[in-house]
């Protein structure tokens, strides 16, 4: 069954008037409509109206102008029907064998600052995604195309065969309905947020793909790597290789969690993760310093591990880097002579995430987790603290260096795996306790990590104590100052061991649970 008629109406027009001319070659008829047709005609390829088809104006706009008879029975009617080839011929209407079809520009829309929601709305196609279903619906006998990408794989099927496979119209045809679907859950997550429903009965997502991956958390899992299709700059998805091997499924994970830690602070600050928690932070007053800090953090589990800065990184701090191996190095940017110090490690991934705001400038968005036969979706956690949650629960109120490593600290347990523990000093991690089944276990691996440094840190809970242990644990240790969410019914319990041994105690009232 050859290609006679093809109906091409595309937004995005690249390489459109080359497939048209492959197709006319071919001697395919050409319908088009609006700018489409226009542009075939002003580059010479013949083409015909769709209202010549139709029998009727495109009116309102263009609103109305593929909705019609004509149309959806030359792409839906099943051609080994005796009733529907009967009909089609009773009727006067003739089959379309070929759609070319891509959509109004909804995603570009939304995207503009200060969009108005008249804009958005008016940029919802609705002929388009008609005739790409209707067609797709039909692959049996109508091939339908709606990415430039296919243009050329077609034309070599329709210049060899005059016409393409039922093999490939079946794999175009599931390209069309991933499309389509995810062209309508970004209109519905759109009018969603307009209309204040972000947890709706049911919850539609779609995400692009960035890059298949070598494998996931381990070789014998198959991975890819998606972004959101408005995810702005300064993450993950949007940075820039520019150096090194191919980014892993561990990478990027570990990536994303470093990226969430430093986005907590505004001053020059350096993260440094493995396996999805921060083995050491630092700040100070240049990224310099800062890195100083969070390497002498943990000097042992920083190696094999992810570096982010919220700094450009120069020539210095380059160098110290280089000294260790290192999966990952992220910063705004690398200055020429930092590129090239790092980049004589052949392994070594750079990312350029160019400029990126802190959490206090971030909106709320919404993660989503996998359970069996489900999924979970909530807020992302960027919680602030206000100065209204600090309630000092003790006689002793912390001193005002007391205060600035308290919250230092507290920034940073909230992205450590529950049950968590983070001792801090001098700006600068000291220990972290991560992930255990119970929280003084948790302030056992961090007391042990910090040692002798423990004497005049402070110490941050993501969590309540359940009981005064932890609390008689950090006082053997010399912490002097403690914040924690409070809420335990035995709060008084960890009050009075603190009171006893003055120690000062901040509670917030803020819980960061992270598993």
């Amino acid at each position: 069954m050859a290609i006679r008629r093809a109906l091409i109406s595309v937004s995005d027009k690249t390489g459109i008037v080359d497939f048209a001319r492959e197709l006319a070659a071919a001697g395919v008829e050409i319908i088009s409509t609006g700018g489409t047709k226009s542009l075939l005609e002003k580059e010479n390829v013949p083409v015909i109206g769709i209202s010549e088809v139709t029998g009727f104006p495109e009116i309102m706009d263009g609103r109305v102008k593929t909705l019609h008879p004509a149309v959806h029975s030359g792409l839906l009617a099943v051609r080994d029907n005796e009733e529907h080839t009967a009909q089609m011929k009773e009727l006067g209407l003739d089959y379309i064998d070929i759609v070319v079809v891509n959509l109004y520009p909804f995603k570009e829309t939304i995207a503009k600052p200060g969009v108005s929601y008249e804009d958005a709305i008016e940029n919802i196609d609705i002929g388009g995604p008609t005739m790409l279903r209707s067609a797709a619906k039909n692959h049996a006998f109508v091939t339908v195309v709606v990415d430039a990408a296919d243009y050329a794989s077609v034309i070599e099927e329709v210049r060899a065969e005059g016409d393409t496979t039922l093999e490939t119209r079946k794999r175009l045809a599931a390209k069309v309905f991933r499309h389509t679907a995810s062209y309508d859950a970004l209109i519905s997550d759109y009018l969603s947020k307009q209309v204040g429903e972000p947890l709706p009965e049911t919850y539609t997502v779609t995400y692009e793909k960035v890059q298949d991956l070598r494998y996931g958390e381990n070789p014998h899992q198959s991975a890819a790597f998606y972004r959101k299709p408005l995810a702005g700059l300064g993450n993950i998805t949007t940075a820039e290789q520019l150096h090194g091997k191919e980014l892993s499924y561990n990478n990027i994970n570990d990536a994303n969690a470093a990226l969430s830690i430093v986005r907590e602070f505004d001053e020059p600050t350096v993260v440094a993760v493995k396996h999805m928690n921060p083995c050491g932070v630092g700040i100070g007053t240049t990224i310099h310093e800062a890195y100083q800090k969070a390497y002498a953090a943990d000097p042992t589990s920083i190696f094999g591990g992810i570096v982010v800065a919220n700094r450009v990184i120069g020539a210095e701090t380059a160098t110290l880097l280089g000294e260790i191996f290192l999966e990952i190095v992220m910063a705004p940017d690398f200055t020429p002579e930092a590129f090239d110090i790092l980049a004589k490690k052949k392994n070594i991934r750079l990312l350029k995430l160019g400029e990126f705001s802190a959490s206090t400038d971030r909106k709320t968005e919404f993660a989503v987790t996998s359970v069996d036969g489900g999924m979970l979706v909530q807020e992302t956690d960027i919680r602030q603290l206000d100065e209204s949650d600090l309630k000092v629960v003790t006689d002793r109120q912390p001193t005002a260096e007391e205060l600035k490593q308290l919250l230092f600290g507290w920034k940073v347990v909230k992205h450590v795996k529950s049950n968590a523990i983070v001792l801090a000093k001098d700006d600068m991690t000291i220990g972290v306790g991560a992930g255990q089944m119970n929280r003084v276990g948790a302030a056992r691996i961090a007391i042990e990590q910090a040692g002798e440094k423990a004497q005049g840190s402070v110490l941050a809970s993501d969590a309540f104590f359940p009981m005064g242990d932890t609390v008689e644990l950090a006082v053997k240790a010399g912490v002097t100052a403690i914040i924690q969410p409070g809420g335990s019914i035995k709060d008084e319990e960890s009050i009075r061991v603190a009171n006893e041994h003055g120690i000062a105690m901040i509670c917030t009232g803020v819980r960061h649970f992270k598993h």
